[in-house]
């Protein structure tokens, strides 16, 4: 025989049934159709493998590297050119000083012997002295234009540029320099200044020797 249960006693009374939907723990939702596995977080923008350069156009603020563009050399006849006007517009005024400080000479016959006397002009050792400082001195104004500017008038005015060859960067004015003075041995028999007709790169010994190349501006 059973007795209702005893409403005074706590252990007597049957647990509470638990509210609908919190008795087991309930299955996550199926995520949306389509949408399987989670998906993977987008990579950020900017980072993993960098991307190599290409080669195809110059770089912004640089000449690509001379060796990759054939083309891209500046041609003798352009060279030639800006040497002339470089000439011209740089050695004008050293060249007429020069002139007329020539030392001139009088050769007279008298007695059977031929006598030779200065009749003009500054004396020799002092000439070829002025001539030696012309000479640095025009080769500071080039070093400066090319190191400076990459170019010099001439090579403004026909639109080319000398480079290194490494990076296609300026020259600094010490290099530049001792390019001007490496042109010496570009004047024996004029080889080192036609060597540019035959060579891959256009290079002058002087080009050679100080690892630079002469290409087309942009």
């Amino acid at each position: 025989m059973s007795y209702p249960p005893d409403p005074n006693n706590p252990y007597g009374q049957q647990p509470p049934q638990p509210a609908p939907g919190y008795g087991y723990p309930q299955q996550p939702p199926q995520p949306a159709p389509g949408y399987g596995y989670p998906q993977q977080p987008p990579q950020p923008q900017g980072y993993g493998i960098p991307q190599q350069p290409g080669y195809g156009y110059p770089q912004q603020g640089g000449y690509p590297n001379p060796g990759l563009v054939q083309n891209f050399y500046a041609g003798w006849g352009a060279r030639v050119v800006a040497r002339i006007i470089d000439s011209i517009v740089i050695g004008i005024i050293p060249g007429i000083i020069l002139f007329a400080l020539k030392p001139t000479t009088t050769t007279t016959y008298s007695g059977g012997t031929f006598q030779t006397e200065s009749s003009g002009g500054i004396g020799t050792g002092a000439y070829y002295g002025v001539q030696l400082l012309f000479t640095l001195a025009i080769w500071a104004v080039l070093a400066a234009m090319k190191s400076s500017m990459g170019q010099s008038l001439g090579q403004k005015a026909v639109n080319i540029r000398m480079v290194r060859e490494s990076d296609g960067q300026r020259l600094s004015f010490g290099a530049a320099f001792g390019r001007e003075a490496l042109h010496i041995l570009d004047y024996f028999c004029c080889i080192g200044f036609l060597w540019p007709l035959w060579d891959a790169k256009k290079q002058t010994f002087a080009d050679k020797i100080m690892s630079t190349v002469v290409v087309k501006s942009q």
